[in-house]
């Protein structure tokens, strides 16, 4: 009796410990059951000229790794290695054959992966991955149907443009500058027509069209616009005491940084950094492009205020003085105008408000898309009819003029922005202009387009 019960004692002591040995060997990292990651697109379009990259990662490290191609009727290793030292993260690059050939501009990658842990019977964790490979070596069809003459400094202009391929990823007017404007969908499929502006502050301008595919194709196509270089007014401004201790402190208030900063300390806050910030928020506004088919552009000559007098420049390149000594400076980014007092700001053309609300120097400020990328703002209004998400007609009263914001007298501040770029409010108050530049390009470029 007493040798059985030693013996179910040792027994018991047996199961422990091939137990623990169990949950060592289960719970240990040579024995880990992940696995292989393998990172490389289910669907790879290929030029066959930039390699297809590919990440290899596993927790324990990669023993071996193999990579072929099929190409519906061939079959080729085309790397495969066995590390002496495994690795946890491997970045590959998979250049074509130089043998091989894809008729059919299709193929297959597969790709296997070992890990060097002892799961599986000492075999390790496996890892399949297939993907599909389209072969496109094609650039997009690209090129210019139609542009506007010239541009001017700091003026607009316009681009109708063929684009067409059927992996195409993206397009998009690059400039010299560093500012991408976008196209939207004109007349019929694969045509585009876009608005682009020269900035003020930029002393040359060059736009190209770039059309990418999903291969990594690429084509350009330069808009041969005729340049118009144009110089813009210059002030020099006397600061005052009343004005730096009303409007400009007035303004500042609402931000508790400048609570301990002396009154020029203050209105370089005011003139420079609220400035940037309130101009932000127009030009991300005013960067959306509406995707809607646009088979024609009627815009009506901008006339905001009846009986308006200009007051102050577009572009005026502003340099505030104070007691002789220079303390800051600031661009002027739309035409001033004055009537009487709180006289009533009439829309011009139809669009939809896409603000309506105070912003900083510019006081209570709507503003209004009307398409392709162009928007209107108007300026300190002391009162505003419309609000975000209304659509106006033309003819519509949408604010009055008044003295919000960074301003002295009553008077519209009127601003013209082509994606999220200022430009001169003078060429879209130009009847002339818009039938030159816009209208006839676009008629023009239709024509052109039913003639193919």
């Amino acid at each position: 009796m007493r040798n059985r019960s030693k013996g179910i004692y040792i027994a018991l002591a047996l199961l422990g410990l091939a137990g623990f040995g169990g949950y060592s060997i289960y719970t240990s990292t040579a024995f880990e059951r992940e696995a292989p990651i393998v990172e490389v697109a289910d669907e790879i379009y290929w030029n066959l000229k930039e390699p297809i990259r590919v990440s290899l990662r596993d927790n324990t490290g990669i023993k071996s790794y193999k990579i072929t191609i099929f190409n519906g009727s061939k079959e080729k290793i085309i790397d495969m290695q066995k590390l002496e030292q495994p690795k946890r993260e491997l970045n590959l690059s998979i250049a074509v054959p130089v043998d091989m050939e894809f008729p059919k501009g299709r193929a297959e990658l597969l790709i296997e992966v070992q890990d060097k842990s002892y799961w599986n019977y000492f075999l390790g964790n496996k890892s399949l991955k297939r993907s599909k490979i389209y072969i496109d070596t094609k650039k997009p069809d690209l090129y210019v149907v139609n542009n506007s003459y010239a541009i001017t400094k700091g003026g607009s202009a316009l681009v109708i443009f063929h684009c067409r391929d059927e992996n195409l990823k993206d397009f998009y007017i690059r400039t010299n500058f560093g500012i991408r404007f976008r196209a939207a969908p004109f007349y019929k499929d694969g045509y585009y027509v876009a608005l682009v502006a020269w900035p003020i502050t930029q002393s040359k301008f060059k736009a190209t069209i770039v059309a990418l595919d999903k291969a990594g194709n690429r084509a350009k196509a330069h808009i041969p616009f005729y340049l118009k270089n144009r110089r813009y007014r210059t002030s020099k401004i006397e600061l005052k005491d009343s004005f730096l201790d009303g409007k400009v402190a007035e303004l500042a208030e609402d931000y508790p940084e400048t609570r301990s900063m002396d009154r020029i300390e203050r209105f370089k806050f005011v003139n420079e950094k609220l400035r940037m910030m309130n101009e932000q928020l127009i030009h991300t506004i005013a960067q959306k492009v509406p995707q809607e088919r646009v088979t024609q552009f009627k815009i009506k000559a901008f006339y905001p205020l009846k009986n308006g007098a200009k007051v102050a420049d577009f572009g005026d390149h502003r340099y505030y003085y104070y007691r002789g000594r220079l303390v800051s400076e600031a661009y002027h980014m739309g035409l001033d105008l004055a009537s009487t007092k709180m006289a009533d700001i009439i829309a011009s053309n139809p669009g939809k408000v896409v603000f309506s609300d105070y912003n900083g120097i510019y006081g209570n400020m709507p503003m209004i898309s009307h398409g392709l990328g162009l928007y209107t703002l108007y300026a300190h209004c002391s009162s505003v009819f419309v609000r975000k998400g209304d659509s106006v007609s033309r003819g519509k009263r949408i604010a009055k003029t008044g003295r919000t914001g960074l301003v002295l007298g009553d008077h519209l501040h009127f601003g013209v922005v082509v994606q999220g770029v200022e430009v001169r409010p003078e060429e879209w108050m130009d009847r002339r202009w818009i039938k030159l530049n816009i209208e006839d390009i676009i008629e023009d470029a239709k024509k052109l387009i039913d003639s193919k």
